[in-house]
């Protein structure tokens, strides 16, 4: 079994043992159903998701097919000043996951000022995109590169950056948008091939706002679409990362660095020239 069949089988049994576990609980309702029963897919299911890595590792397959590889220098996907999330710069895998690619992932939110962007509480349970100063900015390709994957169906929704908003995204949401698979996940999304086996992936882009489509050969620094909020998203950001495939189910995660900045720590705001253009 190559290493590619091994992680593909890994995702697709996960989400049937999840979607075998809420079979169960909405049978529960119509049914006298053991309530061990649904710990069986449930823990199935824990076991692909957390330890399909290891088990990778362990039996060599992973280890053979994702070498480690050196950073790759790019430029900014966007311009203007931003604020880092989730970044590599302060753990591996940055976003607690190394499925889809995003073992070096990064988000960044726009902070053109102090103040800009809306604080995260209580109240409202959810915000109008148009209120984060990310929405709408544009996407630039960080490189040379052609466009092989190119999506902006999926619509931009509400924020979740209230208490309430993020429960109802990790138990309920997010939990559909992992049996829909890496583009419920990652949203609207454009894949730039940069060569070398080195592929771009920018996430959660705004619907119908991309300007390429695949196929098309693109130049550094020239605009893609729009930061938006589709997919597995809390609030408009951009969702940037490195892959060795154009496909997320299948990809290994490569380290990056921008030209001019590196790779920003979480918190860490910087102004981002750009892309192509190495520093200000």
């Amino acid at each position: 079994m190559t290493p590619t069949t091994l992680r593909k089988l890994l995702q697709h049994t996960a989400r049937a043992c999840l979607f075998a576990f809420l079979a169960v609980v909405i049978a529960g309702f119509f049914a006298t159903v053991p309530y061990w029963v649904g710990w069986i897919p449930l823990g199935l299911w824990m076991l692909c998701v957390f330890g399909g890595h290891r088990l990778a590792v362990r039996a060599g397959t992973e280890a053979a097919a994702a070498p480690e590889r050196a950073a790759v220098a790019v430029g900014v996907p966007v311009t203007g000043r931003w604020t880092a999330l989730n970044s590599p710069a302060d753990k591996v895998p940055s976003h607690g996951t190394r499925a889809y690619g995003q073992t070096y992932a990064i988000d960044i939110v726009a902070e053109p000022e102090p103040g800009a962007r809306p604080a995260f509480g209580w109240w409202p349970p959810a915000r109008r995109n148009a209120d984060f100063p990310a929405f709408g900015a544009p996407l630039l390709a960080v490189a040379d590169a052609t466009v092989v994957r190119a999506d902006a169906r999926r619509r931009d929704h509400l924020s979740r950056t209230s208490w309430p908003a993020l429960v109802y995204l990790f138990v309920v949401e997010g939990v559909f948008r992992t049996l829909g698979g890496a583009g419920a996940v990652v949203g609207n999304h454009v894949v730039l091939d940069l060569g070398d086996g080195t592929y771009a992936l920018y996430a959660h882009v705004r619907r119908g706002s991309l300007t390429v489509r695949a196929g098309d050969r693109v130049r550094s620094g020239q605009p893609l679409g729009q930061c938006g909020n589709s997919g597995n998203s809390t609030e408009p950001h951009v969702h940037f990362q490195l892959m060795s495939t154009a496909d997320p189910d299948t990809a290994d995660g490569i380290p990056f660095t921008w030209h001019g900045i590196g790779v920003p720590h979480n918190g860490e705001t910087f102004d981002a020239a750009p892309a192509g253009i190495p520093g200000r």
